[in-house]
């Protein structure tokens, strides 16, 4: 059972990064694709499937955020790629900032992986 929801978990990763992409993408080319109803459901489906199994295998394997600190880094980093991701998509009010947000979300998502793959809350930055 674990190692399914790791594979669904995984699976759900590599989804949310590669809607992520596109979504912002049509964003910043100006794309009415971005207005599409699938285009605006699927991505919370992908979503809660990710977050359901992460808890579920924090759970099975007894690893929890606050008590490890490469799991605390995944969920602030998760918390800086939302806000991010947010302002990209949404609330960004010019072109400039949508772009900046996009690139600055992505790196939060890089890191996140590389937190989740190495399991050191430094990710990516502990090579710097």
């Amino acid at each position: 059972m674990y190692l399914a929801l790791k594979h669904l978990h995984v699976t759900c990763v590599v989804l949310s990064g590669l809607g992520f992409m596109l979504r912002g993408y049509w964003m910043l080319v100006g794309s009415a694709r971005l207005q599409r109803p699938w285009v605006r459901v699927l991505p919370h489906g992908v979503d809660s499937l990710l977050l359901g199994s992460a808890l579920t295998l924090a759970v099975l394997s007894g690893q929890y955020p606050f008590v490890l600190p490469w799991l605390t880094a995944k969920v602030l980093g998760l918390l800086a790629y939302i806000g991010c991701g947010t302002v990209a998509l949404k609330r960004g009010r010019s072109a400039a900032v949508r772009g900046t947000f996009f690139v600055l979300a992505l790196l939060c998502f890089a890191y996140i992986v590389s937190v989740a793959l190495s399991r050191n809350p430094a990710g990516f930055l502990a090579g710097l």
